[in-house]
């Protein structure tokens, strides 16, 4: 603005005429302005840098080496100077998985973060993974019973939220914009190349899976990624679950797992229905994995989230069928020739996938909790 006064020849010859005089420099402090939408959520007032660095408890210097906004982590040859811990794990359909585990004192920033910013925020009625007071079940029920059921998953659900949406979160909050690159950095990572230089993969696979890691992205292993990932995809469940009314039917998601189902009207469509789910996905930027998708139909098993939902949202009989067997197993003969395959906490194992039916199916989760309690550890 400065150039462009000074650059006027009309303003330097009334300058001259009245020997004008600067007596004082008017500048206006940075404030917070969120969405109409967002004015009612109880967001901290965080409208300087040195606001956020107080309330995160931590200096200046150490809130710019933490929010890592030159992508300094992805250059480090050093682990010590890392602001990660990194675990690649190979996949069923042979890709890769990569947890990026924040180290204590970044995750100590993002837990806060969490709970001060993000949990204060209400994520798409239809989102039901990392919500509270929703769960697997609730994301199920809506379909039970239905004529067809449609599934649609969404390939490396974290990694396909860059670091330009999480920003763009913060700033429809009111952030400046300041203030948001901060907040976005501390809550997204850029991954060393040399993580991948030991893993014995295809290369065309590695190549493609390093290049989305190489953009900064959304860790999975951080405590803010999955509420951000629900935020980051609010327009798509948006457009998704108009799509869905059009032709009579309900839509959930449960993290990368896409779910609509209906009745005769959704039955007909459902062929073309697929296809234009899919494009509304990869127009939002998320990558649809086609080789899961599923179109069944109510003469088949309707499967979602490992839950059977033909008639009512439950585990399958060979799954129940096959976990008591383990326990009385247990039971009859200790646990230690029961761990096939290798967990390393085998107790934790199983309470948590009785804690699952426990909340699946009350019955049946008592009575293997019963067989679980007899075990002799």
């Amino acid at each position: 603005m400065a150039r462009f006064i000074l650059s006027d020849r009309g303003f330097l010859r009334a300058y001259e005429r009245h020997n004008l005089q600067l007596v004082e420099l008017l500048t206006t402090a940075p404030v917070m302005l969120p969405l109409p939408t967002a004015e009612g959520w109880e967001v901290p007032q965080l409208p300087e840098v040195n606001d956020l660095a107080d309330w995160l408890g931590v200096s200046l210097a150490t809130l710019h080496w933490l929010a890592d906004t030159r992508c300094l982590e992805s250059k480090w040859n050093r682990g010590k100077l890392r602001n990660y811990y990194y675990r690649p794990l190979a996949k069923k359909q042979g890709t890769i998985r990569l947890i990026e585990v924040p180290k204590p004192r970044l995750k100590g920033c993002q837990r806060q973060i969490l709970t001060g910013i993000l949990d204060h925020i209400p994520p798409h009625d239809a989102a039901h993974g990392f919500c509270r007071g929703r769960s697997i079940k609730s994301f199920a029920d809506k379909h039970v019973g239905k004529q067809v059921v449609l599934r649609l998953d969404l390939q490396d659900f974290f990694p396909s939220v860059h670091g330009g949406r999480v920003q763009a979160v913060f700033r429809s909050l009111g952030f400046p914009a300041s203030v948001a690159d901060l907040l976005a950095g501390i809550c997204t990572n850029s991954t060393p190349r040399d993580i991948w230089e030991s893993l014995q993969f295809p290369q065309p696979q590695l190549r493609l899976t390093q290049w989305q890691y190489d953009n900064v992205h959304l860790p999975q292993g951080a405590p803010t990624s999955p509420a951000l990932a629900n935020l980051c995809a609010y327009r798509l469940d948006c457009r998704l679950s108009a799509l869905a009314r059009t032709v009579g039917a309900d839509y959930t998601r449960y993290a990368d797992d896409l779910a609509f189902s209906g009745g005769q009207d959704f039955s007909r469509a459902v062929r073309r229905f697929h296809v234009h789910a899919s494009a509304i996905a990869m127009d939002e930027g998320f990558h649809v994995h086609f080789r899961k998708t599923r179109i069944m139909r109510r003469s088949a098993r309707q499967r979602l989230a490992g839950l059977v939902v033909n008639q009512h949202a439950n585990i399958s009989r060979a799954e129940y069928d096959r976990l008591k067997a383990t326990l009385h197993n247990c039971v009859r003969s200790g646990p230690s020739d029961q761990n096939r395959t290798g967990h390393t906490d085998f107790r934790a194992y199983l309470n948590g996938r009785i804690s699952f039916i426990e909340m699946v199916n009350p019955a049946r989760g008592a009575h293997l909790r019963r067989l679980f309690d007899r075990i002799p550890w």
